[in-house]
């Protein structure tokens, strides 16, 4: 089989995980693009990404770029592992390609409120769009460790062969044919992160986690299915398994993030602390539009909102939440 040449747009820890994962069996040459020239100079010759993943050696067949047109040209697939928001900036390059394109991205436009997959679809035809995503810290990605994650496309042929790309075995794939709803389930579990992670940060205990994770989940579902998804896509990895690592696990942004609003730092002050784009905060402004457009009552996830414009001051919002009248599950 001739060699496989695959790009992956985006040098962050997500990027350069995949990237890992997509040259292990040593079957393909995988360009990893970072827009900063001397990121690309400092990987190349280290072997190592110490801005995002350091200490995790990076595989020969990995090279790292920051010209777009080296990175693109010639390949046979894309994995788009920038943040959501850049979107307009590197897609409109990949309009007239005839390659998949993979969404490794999670969130919503606080904007438009458009979803990963649709905001792929302003560029590239449907038809060649892969949606990836389900519990996986890069971190434990670069290092091997065994993880399930889900490949959504419209034709679940298109996942299938996307998938095979993926063919490192510590790495098992799931194939789904609902976009829609592995879209919302990677984008919407970063809002119930940031409470998970408030309530975290107040020392509220084991059950106020466990109330989010649940709660969230049911406001996840109803979003969902109101946009098109299937319910049981929830269910899931990349809806009941992302959230359950994302709300839990130490290596959360978005939780991470929730924590330090509730220890009485400021939106920028705490993603300068984590050092990377906190989707959740974008996306818990999109929620909040979309739950008011769809006449839908999302609890929680719009109180996380209102605590971050600082409409609620974060003690409001929990009591708020904990008086509201008492309802069948």
């Amino acid at each position: 089989m001739n060699e496989q040449h695959v790009c992956v747009l985006g040098a962050g820890s997500w990027g350069t995980a995949l990237a890992m994962v997509l040259a292990r069996s040593g079957k393909r040459d995988v360009r990893l693009y970072t827009r900063d020239a001397d990121h690309a100079v400092a990987i190349n010759q280290t072997r190592e990404n110490k801005r995002y993943l350091p200490g995790i050696a990076l595989p020969d067949n990995i090279h790292v770029t920051c010209r777009t047109d080296e990175a693109i040209h010639k390949i046979d697939a894309c994995v788009y592992a920038l943040p959501c928001v850049a979107v307009d900036d590197y897609l409109p390059l990949l309009a007239g390609t005839d390659y998949p394109v993979i969404a490794a991205c999670k969130g919503l436009h606080p904007e438009t409120l458009k979803r990963s997959d649709e905001m792929l679809a302003q560029y590239i035809n449907r038809s060649r769009i892969a949606i990836l995503s389900g519990p996986s810290f890069a971190h434990e990605v670069a290092m091997n460790q065994p993880t399930a994650i889900t490949m959504a496309a419209e034709n679940i042929a298109l996942a299938e062969t996307v998938a095979a790309f993926f063919d490192d075995t510590n790495f098992r794939i799931y194939l789904s044919d609902d976009v829609v709803g592995v879209a919302m389930g990677g984008a919407l579990k970063n809002v119930i992160a940031i409470a998970a992670g408030m309530a975290d940060g107040l020392g509220l205990g084991h059950n106020s986690v466990a109330a989010a994770v649940t709660r969230g989940l049911s406001e996840m579902g109803r979003l969902t299915v109101a946009c098109g998804g299937r319910q049981e896509t929830m269910m899931g990895l990349s809806g009941l398994g992302d959230l359950v690592l994302t709300c839990t696990g130490s290596l959360s942004r978005n939780r991470s993030f929730g924590m330090a609003i509730a220890a009485g730092k400021g939106i920028e002050q705490a993603k300068a602390e984590i050092g990377q784009v906190v989707e959740g905060v974008r996306t818990a402004q999109a929620v909040n539009l979309l739950a008011e457009k769809l006449a839908i009552e999302l609890p929680l996830m719009q109180c996380v909102h209102r605590v971050l414009t600082g409409e609620l001051i974060l003690q409001d919002a929990l009591v708020r939440l904990m008086s509201r009248p008492e309802r069948p599950e």
